[in-house]
């Protein structure tokens, strides 16, 4: 059977390309996936797209089906969802989740792949990846009833973690951002919203995630006594000052990583799958669609690509739309 694909490759830093291939035959423990979506991370994408990783970090930044090297060219992304057209009896037909970049479709492992649930639309279910980092961020935070708790940064990565804690019981959860626009996507989630000058203080916990090095100091104003600022962001190759000099020595603060490439020490019994099936069952939550600013079609990101990472299309994620049948989507239009 002839298999061909089409898949988008940043050609050189600040350049995006479609190219043709052709897929190799399936193995009995593969499956061929033609996608129905695939999602935009703007910040982690567009780094990847200015060619903006640092030499040091290569091997770490890997996306686990990329193809190339940064800075380019290089074939790069890791949220996609699509249906299983060859593969296992139990597998085929399924609408499934993978860590595959933007490609109409592809050939990869059975085990690379996760079954959406059935009461998520495909649609939000590109979501998982991102939502699977705020699980692992909650599970190094490890929130505890009535905390107060900002999390600073409403881009796609802030707005999931807002959106899970808003769960957790007796929280008082605002979001904080310089864009006002924001203060609707909060609404939605169910969060409060503040400016950062305007944040309310007193934290027990703070979630950095602006990638801003104003953005973390704000964080470290914002905690009481002992307090704690979980650092999400990635600022590839830009180094960051901090005002360690003041009180941070005499508040006793402390700052934590937190990284998706590692599941949390705290949770050392969970795997990747379960972390990964965690997220996607919690995006049985309507609200998340909030998550979703922009969609596009497949064939439309190399002009996409430049303008979400130059912000002339603000988005936390974009959707890119692949040809599907939409009897097969969950019963939605692709």
């Amino acid at each position: 059977m002839n298999r061909t694909a089409r898949a988008f490759w940043i050609g050189s830093p600040g350049h995006g390309e479609i190219r043709d291939l052709t897929l190799p035959d399936p193995a009995h423990d593969e499956v061929v996936v033609r996608s129905l979506y695939s999602g935009v991370s703007r910040g982690t994408e567009t780094l990847v797209f200015r060619g903006g990783v640092p030499e040091s970090q290569h091997t770490a930044m890997r996306a686990p089906f990329q193809e190339g090297d940064f800075p380019a060219p290089v074939k790069y992304g890791y949220l996609n969802v699509g249906l299983v057209e060859e593969g296992p009896a139990e597998l085929k037909g399924r609408t499934v989740f993978s860590l595959y970049p933007h490609q109409t479709r592809f050939v990869v492992p059975a085990s690379a792949v996760t079954v959406v649930p059935d009461s998520v639309p495909a649609a939000r279910a590109v979501l998982a990846g991102t939502v699977e980092t705020a699980v692992n961020a909650l599970w190094d935070a490890a929130p505890l009833v009535g905390d107060r708790i900002a999390v600073v940064g409403g881009g796609m990565v802030g707005c999931s973690v807002a959106a899970l804690l808003a769960r957790f019981p007796g929280v008082r959860v605002q979001l904080v951002d310089a864009d006002p626009a924001r203060a609707g996507i909060a609404e939605a989630l169910g969060v409060g919203f503040a400016r950062p000058e305007d944040a309310l203080d007193g934290c027990d916990l703070v979630v950095h995630a602006s990638a801003t090095e104003q953005g973390l100091a704000r964080c470290l104003e914002l905690l009481s006594p002992e307090g704690t600022v979980i650092e999400l962001s990635w600022y590839g190759d830009r180094r960051v000052t901090l005002p360690l000099g003041e009180a941070f020595h005499s508040r006793r603060l402390v700052i934590r990583s937190s990284q998706v490439g590692t599941v949390s020490p705290r949770r050392a019994g969970r795997t990747y799958a379960d972390r990964l099936a965690l997220a996607l069952d919690l995006l049985a939550d309507p609200a998340l669609d909030a998550l979703v600013t922009g969609e596009s079609g497949f064939e439309e990101l190399p002009e996409v690509m430049p303008r979400l990472a130059t912000g002339e299309i603000p988005a936390l994620c974009h959707r890119v739309r692949y040809d599907a049948d939409p009897a097969r989507d969950h019963g939605e239009s692709a």
